[in-house]
């Protein structure tokens, strides 16, 4: 059960933790052209009871892998230490112990401590569903950008709003629809393409901060599919970018995998 104080913390862990379970049992999700088959066992994923193996035309897919993210999340989340089931901006500013403690990059003792925590449920499942090897020697390199990613997310200052983007943003990702999500605003226009879209003529200053309010696993998928300059030139929109074949059948996907905290 969950205190009060750490209900947020959880939904952006789950939140972490899904976006990379996607990413490693769902690697074609949503891509138009499938790649030749490799030959032999190495890289493939073990079908399991569950969950099976997701496929980008078979959805219902999805939401059995929810149900496994939110059963994870729940797993580990509540093995973690108290400080970092709490973490926040305001927690890191009080007291800076406890910011350098769970600075950038995670120190590799906290790493295995925090490891060292994990419910053996928990990595019998990473390693059932093909997460993990069946000997846990990448345990660590599961975890990792999980919980970096996790640490990054919460102590992160608030978003500086403007009046307009406060008022537009929206309730649920603007990709795949789902709700109550923790969501990323993003730049439309890369910010490392703001000098040259002007040069060129692509787009004029006004139009350089527009943003996209995206979940992580749709902004991440974004960033994979498309250069920094294509998205500068050419899915400068969020219109743009759901006219795509591939992030159509993405969204569909990933939009039926969702959670929920308990």
């Amino acid at each position: 059960m969950l205190n009060n104080d750490e209900i947020a913390s959880f939904e952006t862990f789950a939140d972490c933790l899904s976006t990379t379970v996607i990413a490693k049992l769902a690697p074609n999700a949503g891509k138009t052209t499938k790649k030749r088959a490799v030959k032999g066992r190495k890289n493939e994923i073990k079908p399991v009871a569950r969950v099976p193996q997701p496929d980008a035309d078979d959805l219902g897919d999805a939401a059995e892998l929810s149900d496994f993210v939110q059963y994870l999340a729940e797993e580990i989340f509540s093995s973690l230490p108290p400080d970092l089931r709490t973490l926040s901006y305001s927690s890191v500013q009080g007291d800076a112990t406890l910011s350098d403690k769970y600075s950038m990059p995670l120190d590799t003792s906290l790493l295995e401590k925090t490891i060292e925590l994990l419910p053996p449920t928990a990595a019998d499942s990473l390693s059932s569903y093909g997460l993990i090897q069946t000997d846990l020697s990448n345990l660590d390199r599961f975890m990792e950008p999980i919980l970096e990613s996790y640490i990054t997310a919460t102590t992160a200052p608030p978003p500086e709003y403007t009046p307009a983007i406060a008022a537009t943003r929206p309730s649920a990702c603007e990709i795949c629809e789902r709700e109550h999500l923790p969501l990323t605003y993003h730049h439309l226009i890369p910010r490392q393409m703001h000098a040259r879209a002007v040069k060129r003529g692509w787009h004029k200053d006004w139009e350089l901060n527009k943003v996209a309010w995206l979940c992580r696993a749709c902004h991440s998928y974004v960033h994979k599919v498309a250069t920094n300059e294509e998205l500068a030139r050419e899915l400068y929109s969020v219109e743009l970018l759901t006219e795509r074949e591939d992030v159509q059948k993405w969204a569909a996907w990933v939009g039926r995998v969702r959670w929920k905290a308990r």
